[in-house]
């Protein structure tokens, strides 16, 4: 099994109308100054590549970088801290999305059943509360729906901290992508993401991992 990068595993599912952030892969630190103001700040660096899985855990992950020299500097650092069994690296500037509530997505192939889309509760919150919905593939807008309407947390999904309800048709067509996603790429194993945040009403991705044969 190989995992695809951050930007890779983005570029497959903005075909499967997922929603994803702003964003640009370079390779220097002086091209992610540049991209971050283009963007507009704050923003998000990250170290991207096709073997880093984990970016949180190994401190590859800067938020709230809010001017062209602190995206340099971040870009700088993520580059100096990659190590020999990280392979080609590039540097992923994003625009940082931000709302108060956010969900998981993603597919999975179960060895019995086949394959499935799986919803949940993400962020601090997921662990606590295993708020998790699974559907199998292929799916029809009735199951999307359900799936939706499976997790138990449905307060999140309206109004919430004054931000508007979940856009459910938005939501729908990220399940609906995922199972295309796994009816149309046989190679696919795994679609992790994680997380999904609301920001306006509207699902975005903020990050994703792809796992092939």
């Amino acid at each position: 099994m190989t995992t695809l990068s951050e930007a890779a595993s983005k570029e497959l599912l903005a075909h499967y109308d997922v929603v994803l952030p702003k964003e640009r892969v370079v390779a220097t630190a002086d091209e992610a100054a540049a991209a971050a103001g283009d963007i507009g700040f704050p923003v998000v660096v990250k170290l991207n590549g096709d073997a880093i899985a984990h970016k949180t855990e190994r401190g590859l992950v800067r938020l709230d970088v809010g001017s062209a020299g602190a995206a340099r500097d971040a870009a700088a650092a993520l580059l100096a801290a990659a190590r020999a069994d990280d392979g080609e690296v590039s540097v992923l500037v994003a625009q940082q999305v931000r709302g108060a509530r956010e969900l998981i997505a993603g597919m999975v192939r179960d060895p019995v059943f086949g394959p499935a889309v799986m919803l949940g509760v993400g962020g601090v919150l997921a662990e606590a509360i295993g708020d998790v919905a699974f559907r199998l593939v292929p799916l029809a807008l009735i199951d999307a729906d359900e799936l939706i309407d499976d997790l138990a947390t449905q307060k999140l999904l309206g109004p919430f901290r004054g931000e508007p309800a979940v856009d459910r048709t938005a939501l729908r067509q990220v399940l609906l992508g995922l199972s295309r996603v796994a009816e149309e790429n046989p190679h696919i194993v795994s679609v992790d993401v994680n997380p999904l945040i609301v920001c306006d009403g509207v699902p975005v991705a903020v990050d994703a991992l792809v796992e092939v044969e």
